[in-house]
């Protein structure tokens, strides 16, 4: 995953792009996976939810869009 945000991050984004996110779907939980897959920037994951299936692609830029009004509005207080 981190390879494929940096990636993104050096190589496409332009200075007017909200910063990049990545999203893993996994079947289960794995603490280890988290792990490995984040290292250090594992501080930086807000929250993860677990579901019993896929969510469709709507339901996807839902849970997006509820997650960056929270943070804008956090922001906001913290400023």
């Amino acid at each position: 995953m981190l390879l494929y945000v940096n990636y993104f991050d050096q190589e496409i984004k332009t200075r007017d792009d909200n910063p990049t996110i990545g999203l893993i779907l996994c079947t289960e939980k794995s603490n280890a996976m988290v792990k490995y897959t984040l290292g250090d920037k594992a501080r930086r994951i807000f929250t993860s939810k677990y579901q019993f299936h896929l969510p469709t692609e709507e339901e996807l830029v839902a849970e997006l869009r509820r997650g960056m009004k929270k943070i804008t509005l956090k922001k906001r207080v913290l400023s």
